[in-house]
């Protein structure tokens, strides 16, 4: 993507988002990408080589792949004419973006246990979270909303628009294949164990920088949202590393700051047990209305993101 083209092809983006969302009725890449995984793993896992190798194989091949064939659908949309390069690219930014449909989804749970109760906001949590949700309280269904929304907000907006500024659209794209393959085989069950491994570690990596980017924009949008920037980012450095994940405690604890709520603690995965550390253990329970706050958090800390990612297109844009 040229310096001259990002500014105008993420505004575009941007906007088709808060407008959009995700509608089922339109085609997405990240469903051709899930499409591609289901595919490949059995080819690949009847190699002759070990689940970590035809795994990572596998990983390779489809991120390389989606990379390159993004690479060349821009380029030929700029040959066609400027104009047209503009709107692909605009288009992949798009859907690489997820800010508004993860707001409909966290805000979905909050009216199910407003208007239908407990029952109806475990169904609706259980949408979004890979967590049992039968034993959960309402404490516990709002608190799984609130950390699927912060630690999605670096899937679905930092880091994409991180390596939109580093490679443009196709490097935006690639990033979502590797989050597409650590949804879908990056588990440390069983089955994916060895063969998720090499697409696990490439999402730890991928968003190692935009998590903790994440934290400082986090911390300015909760001044605008709660007025809580201070305990944001205390809270952030003093337990953004008590996480399973090497990424995900960092924009949890932010949020756990700003909305003055804990998060984490133990959780009932695939019928076991699994304990995480708690994230803000001496902040309140989670209550209701923290998941329209976190909503308002993410949607605020989306616009920061953008914003600077738009400055600095437009700054390369003007070296340039």
């Amino acid at each position: 993507m040229s310096a001259e083209s990002f500014p105008l092809a993420l505004t575009l983006a941007v906007i088709l988002d808060m407008l959009l969302g995700d509608p089922l009725w339109l085609p997405h890449p990240v469903r051709w990408m899930g499409k591609a995984i289901e595919r490949l793993e059995p080819r690949f896992r009847s190699l002759a080589l070990t689940p970590v190798v035809s795994g990572g194989l596998m990983a390779a091949l489809l991120v390389v792949g989606v990379w390159l064939i993004s690479l060349l659908v821009v380029s030929l949309a700029g040959l066609v004419h400027p104009a047209v390069g503009v709107i692909v690219q605009a288009a992949m930014l798009y859907t690489c973006i997820s800010a508004r449909s993860l707001a409909e989804a966290a805000r979905t749970v909050g009216q199910a246990l407003a208007q239908s109760g407990l029952s109806a906001g475990r169904r609706a949590v259980a949408m979004i979270v890979g967590r049992e949700v039968d034993r959960l309280d309402e404490t516990g269904v709002t608190r799984a909303a609130v950390e699927t929304v912060a630690e999605n907000l670096v899937d679905g907006v930092v880091s994409p628009l991180f390596f939109a500024l580093l490679g443009g659209a196709p490097l935006a794209m690639a990033y979502k294949m590797v989050n597409t393959l650590d949804s879908m085989v990056g588990y440390k069950n069983d089955r994916y164990r060895e063969f998720g491994r090499f697409a696990a570690r490439m999402d730890d990596v991928a968003n190692f920088i935009p998590a903790r980017l994440s934290v400082p924009f986090i911390a300015l949008a909760a001044h605008l949202v709660t007025g809580r920037a201070g305990r944001t980012f205390k809270t952030a450095l003093a337990d953004g590393r008590a996480h399973a994940s090497p990424n995900a405690g960092y924009p949890e604890a932010a949020f756990a700051g700003a909305l003055g709520m804990w998060m984490g603690g133990p959780n009932i995965y695939h019928g076991q047990r699994v304990e995480k550390p708690v994230i803000g253990r001496r902040l309140g329970a989670a209550r209701a209305h923290h998941i329209d706050q976190a909503c308002q958090l993410m949607l605020a800390t989306s616009l920061l993101v953008f914003m600077a990612a738009a400055v600095i297109g437009l700054a390369f844009q003007m070296a340039g």
